[in-house]
């Protein structure tokens, strides 16, 4: 079963951390991918620039009209996201568990199963 897990940012929270913690998050990153890797349940994960260099991208009379900057106006963002392969929700949870923004209030780890991918319906 594939799922997406979330990482939802709030740049105060993390404005507030120190260089340490800022740190330490990033290690943690770096080993769970490793561990993912090593468990072949990593399909890709990305993160994500600061909305501020975000596109909206909409169309008006058939003409593409682009705004600079988010979307939404909201405090918080998608940081980024971890896709993966594993046997089952509780699975996934205990995946992003380990991740570090998940121990940081403030900070949102969202996990959901993905529906289709590539046209295909999942399981």
């Amino acid at each position: 079963m594939k799922f997406l897990i979330s990482l939802h940012i709030n740049p105060a929270v993390l404005d507030a951390l120190t260089d340490e913690e800022k740190a330490a998050i990033g290690d943690g990153h770096s080993k769970l991918i490793e561990a993912l890797k090593e468990s072949g349940e990593l399909i890709n994960t990305l993160a994500l620039v600061d909305p501020s260099q975000a596109a909206v991208v909409s169309v008006g009379n058939g003409q593409p009209v682009v705004t600079d900057g988010p979307f939404l106006e909201s405090k918080e963002f998608l940081g980024g996201f971890y896709l993966i392969d594993c046997e089952n929700k509780e699975r996934a949870v205990e995946l992003a568990a380990q991740i570090p923004d998940a121990a940081i209030e403030g900070l949102g780890v969202e996990v959901r199963q993905v529906m289709f991918a590539d046209g295909q319906l999942e399981a």
